[in-house]
């Protein structure tokens, strides 16, 4: 089943220096029917103004995703890494037994788009940790592109079973995905947009995919995608 989710039916959050689109409940959203999606509890679409950011906060007992799509994102945290990333770059950090960080657009002039995701980790109080990866647009080009997984090689290493995937394709060019049994794929649109087994999707759409054995994703204008990958209904 492909369960779309428009863009335009997301809460979306103005906060003048950050809009954000969120998937799930989140902040001043709260929705008791729309809490998590499998062990994906948070996917917020955020657009940080330039010169601006959030200060240092914590984090525990969850592990984040951070996946660039537009200008830099400027990380610090208090296990001591400092870095800037940027379009096709991703961080993540297992909170674990706990961990501050801040996330800053530095830039004068150009607005900062991530998508942040947290996953529910399989236990509380896990050691905390940090990895990055800086990837080539000719990485994610007319092919699937790991980058966190508890499972899959040579992706950053996820603590829970779920793996995160990202592609940029080329108009009319497709990727047929196998969706192993009991897995379940939740599927956000970031740029573009796409058939996913003949289904539309545009620019800012999630998808929640359940009982498909394949997913195949067409592109109809050059189009941007990630995908997260999860054991179904836990």
């Amino acid at each position: 089943m492909i369960a779309i989710r428009p863009a335009s039916s997301l809460f979306t959050s103005h906060q003048g220096w950050l809009t954000s689109r969120f998937h799930f409940s989140f902040a001043q959203y709260h929705n008791p029917k729309n809490i998590r999606f499998g062990v994906l509890r948070v996917l917020n679409d955020d657009i940080i103004a330039p010169q601006s950011g959030f200060g240092t906060h914590p984090h525990q007992d969850m592990e984040i995703i951070t996946y660039v799509t537009q200008g830099e994102l400027t990380h610090q945290d208090s296990l001591g890494n400092a870095e800037t990333l940027s379009r096709g770059d991703m961080q993540y950090i297992s909170a674990g037994n706990g961990v501050e960080h801040s996330e800053h657009n530095r830039h004068p002039t150009t607005p900062l788009r991530l998508l942040q995701l947290w996953i529910l980790p399989p236990e509380k109080g896990l050691p905390t940790l940090y990895g990055s990866r800086r990837f080539s647009k000719e990485a994610r080009h007319n092919t699937l592109l790991p980058l966190v997984s508890g499972t899959e090689d040579g992706a950053v290493k996820l603590y829970q079973d779920a793996s995160f995937w990202v592609s940029e394709l080329d108009a009319n060019a497709a990727l047929e995905i196998p969706i192993a049994p009991n897995r379940q794929l939740y599927f956000v649109q970031i740029e573009g947009s796409a058939l996913l087994n003949d289904t539309p999707v545009e620019a800012g759409d999630g998808v929640e995919i359940t009982f498909e054995k394949t997913l195949h994703v067409k592109a109809t204008t050059p189009a941007h995608f990630l995908f997260v990958e999860m054991a179904q209904g836990v």
